[in-house]
């Protein structure tokens, strides 16, 4: 019998009730023995699925910690936050403090500001008889014609009214005009002594072509920059034969026949002869007149008409020279120049040799801009010369050539290449500097060579604006952070406003 049996005989005879005898006992050492469907099966089931939910649950309860502790700790770092995290975030704080200190310490104040961000405005030329409308006052529109590209040179004729022409004459007037320049200048000799420069040394700085022997152009040139006197080849050679400096009579001087000349030989014997006014660089009269705060209408009115032509930051111009009357009577000239010389390491702006803190014997007016405006028509003569306009090449040596000296605008005026009749109203305006290429002042335009040919009859008025940038762009904002600083110490209520022709009116120079 077979224990199935034997449970179905056990269960029928129970439910019958016919048999009470109870089932035969098993031997202690015998297992039981469970079918697959058992209890036993089942209940092995339930505890695997029970441990296997109790480590779901575990997991999701750690990800929902993990995520609402990281929640925390973004939000606001915890009162128990690590001290490392701590720390980290104050070594941030000290490094932007000092980073602040350190940019407020290079920063140029708010009126230099804006040359970090914004570039020198440059007008193009397009081509020479170029027109075009430009608006600088309300209700009326000027045409500006390109008269050459190099110098990039523009004429706006009616740019003042007669009016105008009439007020500015008639201040310069009655704040008197002094003579332009003095019949010799002093100085030289101790300021060659401060140079410690050697009699070699002069002698290679005046030989331009490094030929070993000083031509008349070369001692012509050396001259009139350290005398103001204008020589002529002939003037010259008087003065050789009154010297005796030219041994060998051949019109060179070489390094041996230099040696025996002092400084100041030329200026000696020019004194002992005595010097007339036409044989100076400029024979003419001047004044300065105020556009600053407080000054006429007018000369308000010109300033802020000047802004709006070369489109440049109403503060350059603001901080640049005050404007230049000039009267040249009849006979009165203005031998060939330029407005502003090359920039070299060793040469200081004279605007901002205050801020260059360094000490120079160099200095040069740096005008980007000349504004010229002509005052009345002249009878005769008085146009504006521009010798080597357009020219192809530029070379100082060939601006005089058998005796033909195009820098002299007493006789050769005419052989100028552009030349501009004044005429009342009428203004032009040329750029002194090449760009640099990155929005600020280059290297020195020499195209820019001009001047003021002789009256010959009638009297000839014209103002000049020149607009100071230095090609050094520290220099310039070092400048302009020492100007700006000033009406704050004296504590003045309208904050950085500045009258800037009060500053300038003993830095301007005359060329």
């Amino acid at each position: 019998m077979t224990d199935d049996q034997e449970t179905s005989d056990s269960e029928d005879t129970t439910a019958s009730g016919s048999s009470t005898l109870p089932p035969p006992l098993r031997p202690q050492n015998e297992r039981l023995q469970c079918h697959k469907s058992s209890v036993c099966s089942r209940s092995y089931f339930v505890v695997v699925m029970v441990f296997f939910h109790v480590y779901i649950i575990n997991v999701i309860a750690l990800l929902f910690y993990v995520h609402y502790i990281s929640g925390q700790e973004d939000a606001s770092p915890s009162r128990d936050a690590p001290s490392s995290d701590h720390n980290h975030r104050q070594q941030q704080q000290q490094q932007h403090q000092q980073h602040q200190q350190s940019t407020e310490s290079r920063r140029p104040p708010s009126k230099a500001e804006f040359l970090r961000d914004v570039s020198l405005t440059r007008i193009e030329g397009i081509r020479v008889g170029h027109v075009q409308s430009v608006s600088l006052v309300p209700g009326k529109v000027h045409e500006m014609r390109t008269l050459s590209l190099k110098p990039l040179l523009f004429e706006i004729p009616g740019f003042l009214s007669d009016d105008e022409c009439r007020v500015v004459m008639q201040l310069a007037q009655l704040k008197g005009l002094m003579e332009s320049q003095l019949m010799v200048q002093d100085g030289q000799e101790e300021l060659a002594k401060e140079l410690n420069l050697s009699p070699e040394e002069i002698f290679n700085l005046l030989d331009i072509n490094q030929d070993g022997q000083l031509q008349l152009h070369e001692i012509l040139t050396h001259s009139r920059v350290r005398d103001g006197i204008w020589l002529t080849p002939e003037n010259l050679r008087e003065i050789y034969a009154g010297l005796k400096a030219d041994k060998d009579g051949n019109g060179l001087l070489s390094l041996e026949e230099f040696r025996l000349l002092s400084n100041d030989a030329f200026q000696r014997f020019l004194l002992q002869r005595g010097v007339k006014r036409s044989q100076l660089v400029r024979n003419s009269r001047h004044t300065w007149l105020y556009q600053g705060k407080g000054a006429h209408q007018v000369l308000q009115d010109i300033k802020t008409r000047v802004t709006r032509l070369t489109r440049l930051p109403a503060t350059l111009v603001d901080l640049s020279e005050p404007l230049q009357v000039v009267r040249y009577e009849e006979g009165g000239h203005y031998h060939a120049h330029h407005d502003s010389g090359p920039v070299y390491p060793e040469t200081a702006c004279t605007h901002t040799r205050l801020a260059a803190n360094t000490s120079t014997p160099f200095e040069t007016s740096c005008r980007y801009i000349t504004v010229l405006f002509y005052l009345n028509s002249v009878e005769g003569g008085g146009e504006t010369a521009f010798p080597v306009a357009d020219n192809r090449t530029y070379d100082e040596v060939s601006l005089i050539q058998n005796d033909v000296d195009l820098l002299d605008t007493r006789r050769n005026c005419d052989k100028s290449n552009l030349r501009v009749k004044p005429t009342k109203g009428t203004a032009v305006f040329w750029y002194n500097y090449l760009s640099d290429g990155k929005g600020w002042v280059g290297e020195q335009d020499e195209y820019a060579l001009h001047g003021g040919c002789v009256v010959t009859h009638g009297t000839k008025w014209v103002a000049n604006k020149w607009i100071n940038i230095d090609p050094d762009y520290q220099r310039q904002a070092r400048y302009q952070h020492l100007v700006s600083r000033q009406p704050e110490e004296e504590e003045d209520d309208e904050g950085l406003t500045l009258n800037s022709d009060i500053q300038s009116s003993n830095i301007h120079q005359d060329l």
